[in-house]
């Protein structure tokens, strides 16, 4: 290509306004702008969006409609455009099956050396690579199916308090409202005593109600209910303990799932001892280690152990099949690889990582580092690579080592286009994208685009304050002190071992240290557990969607032995009557889910259209004014506004609907007005508009005004679940709690709740988070942001390294006490924050 640049004109994608921008190829490129400009709109929903739409017309029709593809990007159009590869904020189906070794297919790599170079006992043929697999069945533990954990239940797990009578529920894990009450109904007619305590039943009816695999189908005359006549039906009996099984393997309904997990006992494996694998698999070494040893080390580690391996003729003794020639020769071929895209891995500061580390237990910062070091690897050159915040959740000791890899990519011949906040990057840069001035509706224009140095003559820009501090900074007040302790000791979990710490209460607490050195761990996992237990399994009262699938948590911990050990003392608890986390995933899975619906300013939105004059001569109550149920809502498009349409070798996309034209509502609904509006006129509002519309409503004005509080003016009432970034749901999550009228003393848990946003947008959340503070309550965050830390009552270091190199408290106290550590590698990140 003759023209270096890659030439956008009449970007329209989201709130893009007709953008037209020259952004240079072969060279590091950063978007930025406030958290809503529009950044991610050019550089993922136009340039990448446009990339991928022109190799899929390379691809044959037939293989195309496998592949999943997105719709054409609203763009006039787009030149010098090369090949584009994205590397997003983004997580995989949760999975325990799912590792760092599959994702960075490290373990295809170390389960051939163990198939082609390992020592196998005498007399044993050479296994396949796939044996040392726990993912196939030729390799996984028939016991557990390579899950290195089994489920069980017991009587003490299913039946918590033996005092009631199974009438009065005894039999906890059973399901509650009609379906309880038929498995009742049923052992009643089988003959069994229903009122009697269940301590007091003969041990074999015990043993046959909780765990029969027997079915029997009986007759059941229910009792009359509330007048109402009952015919005898015929009942299905199923025992507690396949009924729980039964639905933690196979609901898809994750509140279901989440409901049975509190009666199984997970246990590691009897017949693996954790390790996933067959006997004969295990049986196999290399330099003196099973695979299942090599697999839970830190990578760093196996790099140590693999390197003698990496120059033939050092290998022990030969593999069957071959001669101990050819067999070190595989050895060292195997063992150099393995050990160079570990060493990337490394440089990216994840050497405290193992290959068996389930991804769902990592942040979306460490995925997108092992995939940004899979790429390094790969040898391509001559593309754009399109990242999403590769500085998400890293220290700032690691970034150094990130800006010197991007750097080696760029050095490789690719271009680097990078969204990102973090400002030693954006300083790093070659040329800089700035989207603004602010979000939503007020940004989408590209305020500067050219060498850094040039932003500082962008008077319009929020991002140049940043980069180019000018203005005096008010003095930071003095931290507050801590009320009360609470005091964790012994606790075991991962790398923390036997930790004993001290989190003050009453304060607003930096949790610090390198990634990996267990402050989420500690937080997040310890913290948040013991809370939950103290309040009765009350916790979480901030996220109603904390139900949902972020069955993350859930599922990795099935595969670690210590995930449930509790700390072996807890003293302060009695100071804690609330707990709230508040995380960055989705506030909703589907486009129904809004930000009207998920905060509850619908409903008062709905009573409002319900109590006027029209609507009550009509006979509409609130429910009618609902794009969710029937009644009201467009029946063609059954209230989503839009309508799926399948091309056979195109990709899908979404239309209008023709009856309602997006409106989501019948046409006798939509008469219904006030002050002139329809009730989807109020949808299209942004929290801005909306709040001078609804002035008037009580029950919205505190709603509209905690989002303005947050920074999210700009965005819809009606904006789908789907649209919204990570930091806008948390912050949504955030504002939905202020808004509440606050009882007791809350423990707010937030888990680097500045990711994702601008640092304008960042100050503006602290300022909330500190009013929590304020008003008599605790908040911890896990952060990597120095600013954070040094604007904090009280800090918490944890470290010193990552892996098995952390998990202790290496400094805390007020951040110019943690600052002036020598053993912290936090401590001068913190120093040079508080002199700014």
């Amino acid at each position: 290509m003759t023209d270096s640049f890659v030439r956008v004109r009449g970007a329209r994608e989201h709130n893009l306004r007709g953008v037209d921008v020259d952004i240079p190829r072969d060279a590091l490129v950063v978007f930025t702008g406030v958290s809503g400009s529009g950044k991610s709109s050019l550089a993922f929903a136009t340039v990448y969006a446009e990339a991928q739409r022109r190799y899929f017309e390379s691809v044959a029709p037939y293989a195309r409609r496998l592949i999943h593809q997105v719709g054409a990007p609203k763009v006039e159009e787009i030149s010098g455009l090369p090949p584009a590869v994205a590397l997003e904020q983004r997580r995989s189906a949760p999975t325990p099956r799912s590792s760092v070794g599959t994702v960075t297919t490290l373990s295809n790599s170390l389960r051939m050396l163990f198939s082609r170079a390992g020592s196998y006992p005498a007399g044993v043929e050479r296994l396949d690579s796939d044996a040392f697999s726990p993912n196939t069945a030729a390799g996984a533990c028939p016991e557990c199916h390579g899950l290195g954990r089994v489920h069980r239940v017991t009587e003490e797990s299913l039946v918590p308090d033996p005092d009631l009578s199974i009438r009065e529920g005894a039999i906890a894990a059973w399901p509650g409202a009609w379906q309880g009450k038929n498995l009742r109904d049923i052992l009643a007619a089988l003959g069994h005593d229903i009122d009697r305590p269940w301590r007091e039943l003969p041990a074999g009816d015990r043993e046959w109600i909780l765990f029969t695999d027997e079915q029997p189908v009986v007759t059941v005359h229910p009792v009359r209910d509330a007048g109402r006549i009952q015919r005898p039906y015929q009942g299905t009996y199923m025992s507690a303990k396949r009924y729980v099984l039964h639905t933690f393997a196979d609901s898809k309904s994750e509140t279901l799932r989440r409901r049975v997990r509190q009666f199984l006992v997970s246990a590691e494996c009897p017949a693996c001892d954790g390790r996933r694998l067959r006997p004969e698999a295990l049986a196999v070494t290399f330099a003196g280690h099973d695979i299942g040893e090599l697999a839970s080390l830190p990578l760093d580690r196996l790099a140590q152990i693999l390197r003698p391996a990496t120059e033939a003729g050092t290998v022990a003794g030969p593999g069957p099949g071959g001669g101990a020639g050819i067999t070190a020769e595989v050895a060292a071929t195997l063992a150099r690889d393995l050990v160079a895209r570990i060493e990337v891995l490394t440089e990216l500061g994840l050497g405290y990582l193992s290959t068996d580390r389930p991804t769902p237990t990592l942040s979306a910062g460490e995925l997108q580092r092992l995939r940004l070091a899979t790429q390094l690897r790969s040898g391509l050159f001559g593309v754009v690579y399109v990242l999403d915040e590769p500085s998400a959740g890293l220290h700032p000791a690691d970034s150094a080592a990130l800006l010197t890899v991007l750097d080696r990519l760029k050095e490789a011949g690719n271009s680097l286009f990078v969204v990102e906040h973090h400002l030693d990057v954006v300083r790093r840069a070659d040329w800089v994208v700035d989207v603004g001035p602010r979000a939503g509706e007020h940004g989408g224009r590209v305020l500067y685009s050219g060498p850094v140095a040039g932003l500082a003559d962008v008077p319009e820009s929020v991002t140049r304050d940043y980069v180019f501090p000018t203005a005096t900074r008010p003095a930071p007040r003095a931290p507050r002190q801590p009320a009360r302790w609470l005091t964790l000791r012994g606790v075991r979990r991962h790398n923390l071992r036997d930790l004993d710490v001290e989190l003050p209460l009453g304060v607003f607490t930096a949790v610090t240290g390198v990634s990996g050195s267990g402050k989420s761990t500690l937080i997040t996992q310890v913290l948040a557990e013991v809370l939950t237990d103290h309040l009765g399994g009350a916790g979480d009262a901030a996220d109603p969607a904390a139900d949902e699938p972020g069955a993350d948590a859930d599922d990795a911990r099935d595969g670690d032995a210590a995930a449930w050990a509790r700390p072996a003392a807890v003293e302060g608890l009695a100071a804690v009557d609330r707990l709230v986390r508040v995380d960055q995933r989705p506030i909703g899975r589907t486009p129904r889910s809004n930000l009207a619906t998920y905060t509850g300013l619908f409903d008062a939105v709905r009573r409002v259209y319900a109590a006027t004059d029209e609507a009550r001569a009509r006979g509409y109550r609130a429910g009618r004014f609902s794009f969710n149920v029937a009644g009201g809502r467009c029946e063609t498009c059954q209230g989503e506004g839009f309508v799926a349409v399948e091309l056979l070798f195109l990709p899908g996309t979404y239309a209008p609907c023709a009856d309602c034209h997006g409106a989501r509502y019948n046409p006798e609904t939509l008469e219904i007005t006030y002050r002139g509006a329809s009730i989807a006129d109020v949808l299209e509002l942004t929290v801005d508009a909306a709040a001078d519309f609804l002035a008037d409503v009580p029950a919205a004005v505190r709603g509209l005004r905690a989002l303005r509080e947050v920074g999210l003016g700009y965005l819809r009432l009606g904006q789908p679940a789907t649209e919204l970034s990570g930091g806008e749901a948390q912050r949504i999550k955030l504002a939905t709690e202020l808004q509440r009228a606050h009882r007791g003393h809350t423990v707010y848990l937030l888990d680097e709740p500045t990711t994702g946003l601008h640092p304008a947008d960042a100050a503006l959340l602290l300022r909330q988070l500190h009013g929590l503070v304020d008003a008599g309550n605790s908040v911890f965050v896990v952060e990597h942001d120095m600013a954070v830390a040094a604007g904090a009552d009280w800090v918490v270091d944890l470290g010193p390294g990552g892996g098995e190199r952390g998990g202790r408290v290496v400094a805390a106290g007020p951040p110019a006490t943690v600052a002036a550590s020598q053993t912290s590698v936090t401590a001068p990140y913190l120093a040079t924050a508080l002199r700014s």
